[in-house]
């Protein structure tokens, strides 16, 4: 997998997210499939996207004690996806879990990633809520490094620190970076986010972009626009 950008289908409905799709005609853009998607249409909306030719990145988080998400990995192994997701406050035994569960029989598997800090959460919040004392970069490396040593293939981080990432846990440890917007775009509920130029600029390997792309007037042109500046 190399480079490229990922859209957020964060639509709840199987009508709405297949009208989007269907403006891109013979394109075929990366796809996130979430939890609203998801949760309201099941497993058939992962079939029916893929089977539409789209490469999908299903963006479930998981996080449970290791048993209960070894065996969710095993069912959502059955998917044809690319990647898939685990939160790695989870532990390294809970993502070494994920990892065994998602191997199917052939030793196959879709990429694993596991997600660091969400980039709607700030510092402050971290201290104020979640006890974390240490500094976001500290934490988010630390993250990374359970991740890495857990098997992962990868993280989700902001584009901020995919650099450092890489530079921790090497050039082929994939960093997938939310928190993309536009110089003249608005930064919704993020916090630690930048445009799609400077999260290359720092390192970012897949760029997750949502409502920059699936709320504007012309989100084909608002994709390509976004292309144009990560991948250059």
């Amino acid at each position: 997998m190399g480079k490229d950008v990922i859209i957020a289908c964060d639509f709840n409905s199987k009508q709405e997210v297949i009208s989007f799709l269907g403006k891109f005609q013979d394109k075929k853009p990366f796809i996130k499939i979430g939890m609203e998607l998801f949760y309201a249409e099941g497993p058939e909306i992962v079939r029916l996207i893929r089977g539409m030719g789209h490469q999908i990145f299903l963006d479930l988080k998981l996080h449970d004690i290791p048993n209960q998400v070894k065996k969710a990995m095993a069912v959502l192994s059955g998917l044809d996806v690319d990647l898939c997701n685990v939160h790695a406050a989870g532990t390294k035994a809970m993502m070494e879990a994920a990892l065994e569960g998602l191997t199917r029989a052939d030793g196959t598997r879709p990429l694993l990633i596991a997600v660091t800090q969400l980039t709607s959460t700030s510092a402050e919040v971290m201290r104020r809520e979640l006890l974390i004392e240490r500094p976001m970069d500290e934490t988010v490396m630390h993250y990374a490094q359970n991740a890495k040593e857990a098997g992962l293939d990868g993280i989700v981080c902001s584009p901020l620190e995919a650099g450092k990432v890489h530079a921790a846990c090497g050039e082929g440890f994939l960093t997938v970076t939310p928190g993309v917007r536009f110089a003249d775009g608005d930064m919704g509920d993020q916090q630690r986010v930048t445009t799609p130029a400077r999260a290359r600029e720092l390192g970012s390997d897949y760029i997750v972009v949502g409502r920059p792309v699936t709320q504007a007037k012309d989100p084909v042109e608002a994709y390509l626009r976004c292309v144009e500046e990560f991948l250059g």
